[in-house]
């Protein structure tokens, strides 16, 4: 009979213990970004409209001006979300899948296309955060090139089917910046940014 529930035992732990704790947090991880990862692909294709939920006092650039964001380029490790200011389509965030973390990037552009001088800055998760929010701290390469924004945090907040909302808190300061869009619903999808051959 021991040796029986002894085997019985044996036949459970290997059923549910998958893994040690180092490999059961690595698979935490995992499991957070490729969750997020996929809500985010579920919206590929798609345009919604967004509203101003946090700014500084002082903004002027996003003030009474139409929002909109169309997750417009799509593939497995790249997703490419043009950001629509009023008649300004220079903005595209470009969010990338690596081995070990996922990246946020901003892309801007001239009317003609060329690069601004300020472009391709932003960060990469540091931590596993969740399958609904991820964080991105500036990277060095931000803080290179924008020394005022080496305090930067950006964060995405994806709750399914309803709202998608890209936030900026710098460190140390009082700037918050976050902006909401309604996934309940989506709009007709903007003209191309600035530099992009459909």
């Amino acid at each position: 009979m021991i040796n029986f529930l002894s085997f019985v035992f044996v036949l459970l732990f290997a059923g549910f213990s998958c893994c040690t704790p180092k490999q059961a947090a690595v698979k935490g991880l995992h499991t957070n970004r490729e969750l997020f990862w996929k809500e985010l692909q579920q919206l590929c294709g798609n345009a919604y409209e967004g509203t101003v939920v946090a700014a500084p006092a002082n903004d002027t650039a996003f003030k009474d001006k139409k929002l909109y964001m169309h997750v417009r380029g799509c593939d497995n490790n790249i997703i490419k979300i043009p950001f629509v200011v009023g008649a300004n389509r220079s903005r595209t965030w470009v969010f990338s899948k690596q081995k070990q973390s996922l990246e946020l990037k901003h892309d801007h552009r001239h009317t003609d296309g060329t690069p601004d001088s300020t472009t391709m800055y932003g960060g990469a998760t540091t931590n596993s955060g969740t399958a609904t929010m991820q964080f991105f701290p500036a990277d060095l390469e931000t803080t290179n090139l924008l020394p005022t924004a080496g305090g930067n945090v950006w964060w995405i907040e994806l709750i399914p089917r309803k709202s998608f909302t890209y936030n900026l808190r710098r460190l140390g300061t009082d700037r918050l910046f976050s902006i909401r869009f309604d996934l309940t619903r989506t709009v007709p999808a903007p003209d191309a940014p600035w530099g992009w051959n459909d």
